[in-house]
């Protein structure tokens, strides 16, 4: 065929804008969307207000190569002022479009109360993060620093991004929890729910491939290392065969756990302080504190009786 009958894209132009402008159209009127400006959170500014949060935090870490000592709390200040900013516009978004699914005339919460609690929860997730750094250091034999842990390791990473958007999940800031959690999750392969709530000293080692669901609750000092799944095993529903949201339905992980690589804990189970549970392991019943459970207590637990 001769390429001069071929038809250019600007032929086709038109017909593909207006197909698009009625699917549009079309999806705002069954879902209520009123399609006057930007509805929804932006992941790229989210995106940019978690590095800034990351390097107000660790400043001569996670900051700008050129920042100087004497120029830290400075840094520090016009970086959260300016996140800060970012956190209300968003917020506000996320508040009206609360509002508008819910049929509301205005927000429930104000985004600038929600962004000042936030601000005053950092320097405890500052806390937690450090502790986060030492169980990493400590229980790792390759890690040579503290700050090869910071600057190298994609669960810490990942708890960074858990740390903060778990305060914003506190608060009633889901979707903007959710965009910064699957945000790191994109980055690191840890995929890691803003509801999860995780106690201090957490190490995830290589991480690749965890996750961690949004009811579980992980105690102090818990160990996890990659592939791991800490999901449910059932979804309840109502009486027309819909999903309950926000049940508990993931495990309990006490103190001091270990969970080796591959494992796949389910259910609203609770594993005991202190128990190590073993590389491939299938588990879906609690177990007391202490306990060891291997491949090879499963398959005697689950093995018929002679």
């Amino acid at each position: 065929m001769n390429s001069t009958t071929l038809p250019t894209p600007g032929d086709e132009l038109p017909a593909v804008v207006d197909a698009l402008r009625s699917a549009r159209q079309r999806w705002r009127d069954a879902h209520r969307r009123g399609g006057d400006g930007r509805e929804l959170p932006s992941r790229e500014l989210l995106a940019a207000m978690v590095q800034s949060l990351s390097g107000a935090l660790f400043p001569m870490r996670l900051g700008p190569p050129t920042l100087r000592p004497e120029d830290e709390d400075f840094y520090v200040g016009h970086t959260l002022s300016a996140a800060m900013v970012t956190l209300r516009q968003q917020a506000a978004l996320e508040l009206r479009h609360d509002a508008r699914q819910r049929g509301d005339a205005s927000p429930v919460s104000d985004a600038d109360e929600l962004a000042s609690r936030f601000l005053r929860q950092l320097p405890e997730v500052r806390e937690l993060l450090d502790s986060d750094v030492l169980a990493a250091y400590q229980g790792d034999p390759a890690a040579r620093s503290v700050d090869e842990v910071l600057l190298c390791y994609p669960g810490l990473r990942a708890l960074i991004s858990h740390r903060l958007a778990h305060e914003l999940y506190r608060l009633g800031l889901p979707l903007i929890a959710r965009v910064v959690a699957e945000l790191a999750h994109a980055d690191t392969g840890i995929d890691i729910h803003p509801g999860a709530s995780i106690g201090p000293g957490c190490f995830i080692d290589h991480g690749t491939g965890v996750v961690i669901g949004e009811t579980a609750v992980l105690g102090r000092r818990v160990r996890i290392y990659q592939n791991v799944t800490l999901g449910a095993k059932s979804f309840p529903t109502d009486g027309d065969g819909h999903l309950l949201k926000g049940q508990p339905r993931h495990p309990i992980v006490e103190d001091e756990v270990v969970i080796y690589a591959g494992a796949t804990v389910l259910g609203r189970i609770t594993l005991g302080r202190g128990s190590v549970i073993g590389g491939n392991v299938w588990l879906t019943r609690s177990v007391p504190p202490g306990s060891v459970v291997t491949q090879a207590d499963m398959q005697s637990h689950c093995a018929p009786s002679a």
